[in-house]
């Protein structure tokens, strides 16, 4: 066993993890945080993306033990915790950017990195390629393209958060 410390969503966390624990499984399973989600298992449809260190990441393909000592982003920790949704997660409500839900949270963390960025999201030929390594089977992308839209000229009067 490996003695993990980690920041998860603004929140040290330490655990004794097994060296070949997935992030994933550290996350869903020892942290309760199931918004995490496991699709391929190989890195390819985007589910499992949190950000570490603010950068997007597949947790299906990472170790438990490489996040120790590393700042972790969660879905769990976009909204504020008050019942509110983060500008992101309305813009995807509003815009219905979602169906099923499995890939949304990979959306949604891809969205905020690439907002976080502050660069402009180009055509919308530019923003699918941006989102090209999240995977979903029921949208068509075009209300994950507005939402994204939306959620970044909300951000631009309130900034990301």
């Amino acid at each position: 066993m490996i003695r993990v410390r980690t920041t998860v969503n603004g929140r040290v966390r330490e655990a004794e993890v097994e060296p070949r624990r997935l992030l994933a499984d550290f996350l869903r399973e020892d942290l309760g945080l199931r918004g995490t989600h496991l699709g391929c298992e190989h890195g390819i449809c985007g589910a499992c993306t949190i950000l570490v260190d603010g950068e997007p990441a597949r947790s299906c393909l990472m170790l438990a033990v490489q996040a120790d000592g590393r700042a972790l982003t969660t879905v769990e920790g976009l909204a504020p915790g008050d019942g509110e949704l983060h500008p992101i997660q309305q813009a995807f409500h509003e815009r219905h950017g979602l169906q099923c839900g499995f890939c949304t949270p990979g959306f949604l963390l891809t969205t905020h990195y690439l907002l976080a960025r502050g660069e402009d999201l180009g055509s919308d030929e530019e923003l699918r390629a941006a989102l090209a390594g999240n995977l979903c089977r029921c949208t068509g992308y075009q209300n994950i393209v507005e939402a994204v839209r939306d959620a970044a000229a909300r951000l631009s009067q309130g900034g990301l958060r």
